[in-house]
């Protein structure tokens, strides 16, 4: 089985082309911190991920993420070669399944799916909610 899941930050914005065909791959670097420190005692390392989504989900990437933006990534890993200048090269790939686009952001994609609904589909917010000016009010 291939399959990786990746939650990171964009290193710069996405690259959004449109190939021969018509079709559209987005490509973006994603820099995944690592959990602990390096061996001198330096702060938490990361390691950069090539990732190159395909179609829809690509003019999707194009239009909302841009630099310093979190977003978890699933898809496969894909190992390639090439040549140049007569050297051979590999290049290591994420070919992403899905990107969830994480964190906040001032895009309509992003404001759509925040704050929660009540019972009748009407969207709420924290402003809605009753203040509480003693805590011996809360039934907890």
């Amino acid at each position: 089985m291939n399959k990786v899941i990746l939650i990171g930050r964009l290193t710069k914005d996405p690259d959004l082309r449109t190939i021969s065909s018509g079709i559209s791959v987005c490509r973006f670097t994603l820099a995944v911190d690592r959990p602990y420190k390096s061996a001198n005692g330096e702060g938490a390392t990361a390691d950069f991920f090539n990732i190159v989504v395909w179609r829809n989900l690509a003019d999707n990437c194009g239009k909302y993420l841009s630099k310093g933006r979190p977003c978890a990534v699933t898809g496969s890993i894909q190992n390639r070669s090439y040549e140049k200048d007569g050297e051979k090269r590999y290049v290591t790939e994420i070919i992403a399944e899905n990107v969830e686009f994480l964190g906040g952001g001032n895009n309509s994609a992003n404001n759509a799916s925040s704050g929660e609904t009540d019972e009748f589909g009407k969207k709420q917010s924290v402003n809605d909610l009753p203040s509480v000016d003693d805590d011996d009010q809360l039934p907890f």
